[in-house]
């Protein structure tokens, strides 16, 4: 097929005006969309082999603005344009597609840019456009003829890691509109850009999520805020008070080295914290009756704990049993956390400002001095 080659820094694509019958033979769909009467069904075998395919269809799945019912209004509306264009173009913007495939390119003549471009042996992973492809897909099953003569503009990425789909992904998908920012700590790992104080961060928030000993084990909402199983904290939230203790010890974190044994370490702080909190808290931790495993309580246990770990994190053999003895006198205010009559113990004009309330209450009844940041960074 004729393409044109586009070189940017190191970066190479292709930009590819692709008969609309050759491409939708050449993508796969990682979501179901629905039209009139038909779906088209992802394609789960590619699914279970592709991490980001998988990642990518997890938020197609999850985000409202594609649930079934208006998945099905979006591709019926863009379907609609397409039958209704006549002098507007019905695919004026590009495709974005992914091999991981290198495609051969063969330039033509004196042309150094322009070249005849191998078509994958696989097919393409859809970085943004599944929609517009969907309703094609549609289109050509209701107006064969009319989407016969359709070209649509793709951009043609080959050859890279899936780091660098899931990187394209997120800058493509990062606007509060498109995409939680709980699915982007899921990919702060593999995106090149993101500092490594964040890398890090969002390696202890996995752990804090997956990790057996973890007090916190699926108890984290990754998908946003509509997850219909119980869950205690938005992996949003909980990423951004970790990155806020991190931040703050960045300096004496990135001295030992950054790794995956420092974000270990770390980890393990939290996860101890977290058990002494449960044995002090006894049967009100994870009770709906009460607001302990709240949002709001646990960003505010969390600050305590950055506190107690900056004094007396060492050693760790017996922190549990330490820091248990410590928080003790936080069951004689568990009835606090009752909740009904919460917000009116714990006044606050919004969240912000409750969770400092309740930091400052915990801290006190416990007897664990602030540290400041300034007095972190002289660690």
């Amino acid at each position: 097929m004729l393409a044109t080659q586009v070189r940017q820094k190191d970066s190479v694509y292709y930009f590819v005006a692709y008969p609309a019958t050759d491409l939708l033979d050449k993508v796969r769909f990682i979501s179901r969309f629905y039209g009139e009467g038909e779906q088209i069904a992802p394609d789960t075998k590619s699914l279970a082999n592709d991490e980001i395919a998988s990642f990518i269809s997890k938020v197609e799945r999850s985000d409202a603005a594609f649930q079934r019912q208006l998945s099905k209004a979006k591709v019926k509306a863009i379907k609609n344009f397409y039958e209704t264009a006549e002098s507007q173009p019905p695919i004026p913007a590009a495709v974005l597609l992914f091999t991981s495939e290198k495609l051969d390119f063969s330039r033509i003549g004196q042309y150094e840019n322009v070249g005849n471009l191998q078509a994958p042996r696989g097919k393409f992973l859809v970085i943004d456009g599944q929609h517009r492809l969907a309703a094609l897909q549609f289109y050509m099953h209701s107006h064969p003829k009319e989407a016969a003569s359709i070209h649509v503009p793709c951009v043609i990425f080959d050859g890279k890691t899936e780091n660098f789909a899931a990187e394209m992904f997120v800058i493509i998908n990062s606007t509060p509109t498109r995409i939680n920012k709980s699915h982007l700590v899921d990919l702060y790992e593999r995106v090149s850009y993101v500092s490594p104080d964040k890398k890090f961060s969002a390696k202890v928030v996995d752990m804090l999520y997956s990790a057996d000993d973890s007090p916190l084990q699926y108890r984290i909402n990754r998908l946003g805020g509509r997850s219909q199983q119980e869950k205690w904290i938005l992996q949003a939230e909980l990423f951004n008070e970790i990155h806020r203790w991190v931040t703050a010890d960045w300096r004496r974190i990135e001295k030992n080295g950054h790794d995956s044994r420092q974000a270990e370490k770390f980890y393990g702080m939290v996860r101890d914290f977290f058990k002494a909190a449960e044995k002090v808290f006894q049967h009100t931790w994870g009770n709906d009756e009460y607001f302990v495993t709240a949002s709001v309580s646990l960003k505010a246990m969390i600050r305590v704990c950055a506190d107690l770990a900056a004094v007396d994190a060492e050693p760790a053999q017996d922190r549990v049993v330490r820091w248990t003895r410590k928080l003790g006198p936080w069951a004689s205010i568990a009835r606090d956390f009752r909740t009904e009559g919460f917000y009116e113990r714990f006044p606050a004009k919004g969240q912000v400002e409750r969770v400092v309330r309740i930091q400052k209450e915990l801290a006190r009844v416990a007897n664990i001095e602030p540290v400041s940041r300034a007095e972190r960074r002289k660690k």
